[in-house]
């Protein structure tokens, strides 16, 4: 398996004169942005940092992030991006943690890392803006440099992602150059990606799926195309002006895309391929994406930043709710709920815990320096992911939430994703989310904050559960309708929030449901 920097070798060798890069006015080719990668790797040499030391990056998809990426790769450091909106003490825990020699920020992010206390005395990078101290990005591109050759061998660390830490602090994903590698050829392959694809480069590169789309371009001579923070109209104009050809984005953000006014004024023909991960896609959604660009691959991707690939469907429109089959670097089992062994294998129809091969190609080794945390997800050389689903008959995943989000409501389980889906369908509903909350005779009750689209009330969504097929344990006992839906910076669904109060009711706040 080869090493990422000699991947974009390999890349520029084959395409020299294909479009990288897009960001703004920026235009490169892979030969010339393999000369401005070479100079931020010799700047790195002359700033004292060194193969196997980490670098946080504290930045939005712009052309420098990439290009640090890529400099990283080639030089044997280990690239840790984090969320562009950290805060200070945030800030402080990935440095500390990381144990980083380097901090990379711009203006977006400059008060958080002033206020980080762990950044006074470390090298910062500034790109953009200024800082006592800072060395300018500029300055790192200012002197030529001979082409980069890599230092990184295959098996050595590439990037540490972090987990999103609902529950806890959050945990360090440290992953391989050939663990990297293999999910992105795996994404081509998976996504039918052909030489010379354009992609909206909008999902964050400190997330998994922003990075899969970084690296699976360069493997098909592919263009990148920045969008540092997502807007829809800014999206739809670079899809437009760029001939975007495929789209890898989270349901929310395709959400805000086809019901921004502007969608029906844009010309999107040029797209031709969908993928969506990082949540289920609702019935509602599904169609009317499938409606609007009648895509020729509609793609449903679930995985996780620890193993890339858990199962994919390439066909998501003909079996809604379906998260397909393992990923061709994987295998994937469902076992009973609370399960201690991978051998407690859940029956066909059954809900229980999703676990995935350890022995995948695209796989971690281990959470960094938490054991407690490889000790709860790692047995039997497999993948314990606290996600929740079921096998059909016909030996398709269906993915129905997290071992924490089921809802136990008089002795029966409730997975809120299929009570989405349902109330998705009604036309006045724009988005919902349910959760459980807890009850004196229930233990908890099924509650659906819904934002609505048009005029509604709770009598007719009741109804509409009634009548839609949906077991009456599971229907609403109570509709919350509500400005906006809580929602993670990559377009999670924040139920934690909404469970405890955290949340922009409308004025005339809660209806109940008879």
């Amino acid at each position: 398996m080869l090493d990422l920097g000699t991947s974009f070798l390999a890349s520029v060798a084959r395409d020299p004169g294909a479009i990288a890069i897009v960001d703004g006015d920026l235009r490169l080719t892979y030969r010339n942005w393999l000369g401005r990668i070479g100079a931020v790797v010799a700047a790195f040499d002359r700033l004292g940092l060194k193969p196997g030391d980490h670098l946080v990056s504290v930045l939005q998809n712009r052309f420098e992030a990439a290009t640090l990426h890529w400099a990283c790769q080639f030089a044997g450091i280990v690239i840790t991006p984090i969320n562009w909106r950290s805060k200070a003490d945030e800030i402080d825990f990935a440095l500390e943690n990381a144990e980083a020699k380097a901090l990379v920020f711009e203006e977006v992010s400059a008060e958080a890392v002033r206020g980080a206390t762990r950044a006074t005395g470390l090298l910062t990078i500034a790109v953009g803006t200024s800082l006592d101290g800072a060395v300018p990005f500029a300055a790192l591109l200012a002197e030529a440099a001979p082409e980069p050759m890599p230092r990184a061998g295959a098996d050595a660390w590439s990037i540490m992602l972090y987990t999103s830490g609902t529950t806890s602090r959050p945990k360090g994903v440290p992953r391989r150059h050939r663990a990297e590698r293999a999910a992105g050829i795996a994404h081509v392959a998976q996504n039918l990606y052909r030489r010379g694809e354009v992609t909206l480069g909008v999902m964050p590169l400190y997330h998994t799926m922003g990075v899969r789309s970084l690296l699976a371009m360069s493997v098909i001579g592919g263009t990148f195309v920045c969008l540092p923070r997502y807007d829809t109209k800014s999206a739809l104009a670079l899809i437009e002006r760029e001939r975007v050809t495929n789209l890898y984005l989270v349901p929310t953000l395709y959400h805000d895309l086809v019901h921004d006014p502007a969608f029906a004024a844009t010309d999107v023909s040029s797209v031709r391929k969908l993928g969506f991960a990082g949540a289920s896609m609702t019935d509602g959604l599904l169609k009317k994406l499938d409606a609007e660009f009648s895509p020729e691959l509609f793609v449903n991707h679930y995985g996780s930043s620890e193993i890339y690939t858990f199962t994919i469907d390439q066909k998501a429109i003909l079996k809604p709710g379906s998260a397909g089959r393992a990923g061709i670097n994987q295998m994937v089992r469902v076992v009973r709920l609370g399960a201690q062994s991978a051998a407690e294998i859940a029956a066909e129809g059954e809900e229980g815990e999703i676990i995935a091969l350890l022995a995948g190609d695209e796989s971690f080794e281990g959470y960094w320096r938490r054991p407690e945390a490889d000790a709860k997800s790692l047995r039997d050389g497999w993948y314990f992911t606290g996600d929740t689903g079921f096998m059909d008959a016909d030996g398709d995943l269906f993915v129905t939430g997290r071992v924490d989000d089921m809802i136990i409501t008089g002795g029966e389980n409730v997975s809120p994703v299929e009570i989405e889906s349902c109330l998705s369908l009604h036309p006045a509903v724009s988005e919902v989310a349910v959760v459980g909350l807890p009850d004196e005779k229930w233990g908890k009750i099924v509650v659906a904050f819904v934002k609505r689209a048009a005029p509604v009330e709770a009598s007719e969504l009741d109804a509409w559960c009634r009548t839609s097929g949906l077991a009456n344990f599971k229907r609403p006992r109570r509709f919350v309708f509500v400005a906006e839906i809580p929602k993670s910076p990559v377009g999670k669904l924040l139920r934690r929030q909404l469970v405890a109060g955290e949340y922009v009711a409308e004025a005339d706040a809660a209806h109940s449901a008879a």
